[in-house]
C-alpha cells in the first residue's frame, strides 16, 4: 500500500493549478490524461484532483491500462507467460 501512496504523492507534486475567470480553480496532472478537477477554492480543487487521481488509478489497473511510471514508481503488474 505504501507504493500506491508514494505514487499518489509523486503525481500530486506534478499537479498544476489555474485560477479561472469566474474565481474557481482548475487543476490537472500533466502526463495523466483525464485527471483533472475544479473547485471553488484551491484546497477543494486539490482534494478533488487527488480523488480523481485515485479513481483513475483504480480504473486503469482493473482494466489493464498502462499506468505511467512516476518518479520510478511502477504500479503496473507484469503479466506471467
Amino acid at each position: 500500500m505504501a507504493m500506491l501512496t508514494d505514487y499518489i504523492r509523486a503525481a500530486m507534486r506534478r499537479a498544476q493549478y489555474e485560477k479561472l475567470k469566474d474565481g474557481t480553480f482548475y487543476g490537472d496532472i500533466p502526463g495523466l490524461r483525464g485527471v483533472y478537477a475544479n473547485g471553488d477554492l484551491l484546497e477543494s480543487c486539490r482534494e478533488e484532483l487527488q480523488s480523481a487521481l485515485e479513481d483513475w488509478i483504480i480504473f486503469g489497473l482493473r482494466n489493464g491500462a498502462t499506468i505511467p511510471v512516476m518518479d520510478g514508481i511502477d504500479l503496473n503488474v507484469a503479466s506471467v507467460p
